[in-house]
């Protein structure tokens, strides 16, 4: 199934000059990895996990199959139920800004290292189901412009490539980076509710192949490892529920399908995203009708 089209601009690499008056960053030509300004590491060093995890190759299934999963964690949404109680303020808010979305919404091709195909079959040959049916939500860290910058370098070796299928920023601007129908690389050893899919014998499981990747970006106070930040802004929640209404009824997903980067990280390293605030996602996906569903647990 694919996503409806969007009237949205598409934004080149010149364009994105005009990112920089969200941040202005500094690069350092060593290992082609783009640093801060202050010197520290760029979102790619602090995804360096995704070169750990997946450095080990998994044990082999009897005769050739696939390893399995770990045993699955159980998952409560924090997303109920509802169809009364709307708060038509914000549903006249949101149904405003679907109608400007080309103001709001623009397409940035990053460098193909950075994604790929849903894959068909596994690295031993069983069949997949390439069906988008979970949301990983994630946060940058750094910057919203040190992200982009990150998916448009090249990254030819498997341990440092990194993405997300879509980027909102603290001002509600949102950057489509990778098609849905394709395959962003946003975690590493990974799995939701006991399924993974090993697409390389070299690396671990993970739900990139099923798995739709939405980042936030960070307040400048969340630039480090703390456990909480300032939280995220009016405008990233107003766009991260019409982009994730998108989603939903284009793939028929159930609430309970919109998962974390926390929750599906196996090594148990991962904390995004930090300070998300599950009502205010809940007071909007009401809005629009989302979660008038039988069953949004």
């Amino acid at each position: 199934m694919r996503c409806r089209s969007h009237p949205k601009a598409t934004v080149g690499i010149a364009g994105l000059a005009a990112l920089s008056t969200i941040v202005t960053i500094g690069f350092s030509s060593t290992s082609g990895r783009p640093l801060n300004a202050d010197g520290r590491t760029s979102l790619l060093e602090l995804l360096e996990q995704i070169s750990r995890e997946k450095g080990q190759t998994p044990e082999a299934g009897p005769m050739g199959s696939s390893p399995q999963p770990p045993v699955a964690r159980s998952w409560s949404s924090p997303l109920t139920r509802q169809c009364s109680g709307i708060d038509p303020a914000i549903r006249r808010r949101l149904e405003a800004q679907l109608r400007r979305e080309s103001s709001w919404r623009a397409t940035v091709p990053i460098d193909p290292t950075n994604f790929g195909i849903r894959h068909p079959e596994d690295a031993y040959g069983q069949p997949l189901d390439t069906t988008p049916r979970v949301v990983v939500l994630h946060e940058t860290v750094y910057s919203l412009n040190s992200a982009v910058n990150t998916f448009l370098t090249p990254h030819p070796r498997d341990e440092d490539q990194v993405s997300y299928h879509t980027l909102i920023g603290l001002n509600g601007k949102v950057l489509d980076l990778v098609p849905p129908s394709k395959r962003a690389y946003g975690a590493g050893y990974s799995a939701f509710l006991g399924e993974w899919a090993i697409t390389n014998k070299r690396f671990k499981g993970s739900v990139n192949n099923f798995a739709l990747h939405l980042s936030l970006e960070t307040p400048r106070n969340g630039a480090n490892n703390n456990s909480s930040h300032h939280g995220y802004t009016r405008q990233q929640y107003d766009a991260m529920a019409l982009v994730l209404s998108d989603w939903i009824k284009a793939f028929n997903l159930p609430p309970a399908a919109i998962t974390t980067h926390r929750h599906v990280d196996i090594g148990g390293e991962r904390s995004d995203p930090r300070s998300f605030n599950w009502s205010e996602l809940q007071l909007r996906l009401a809005a629009l009708g989302d979660l008038c569903v039988a069953e949004a647990q």
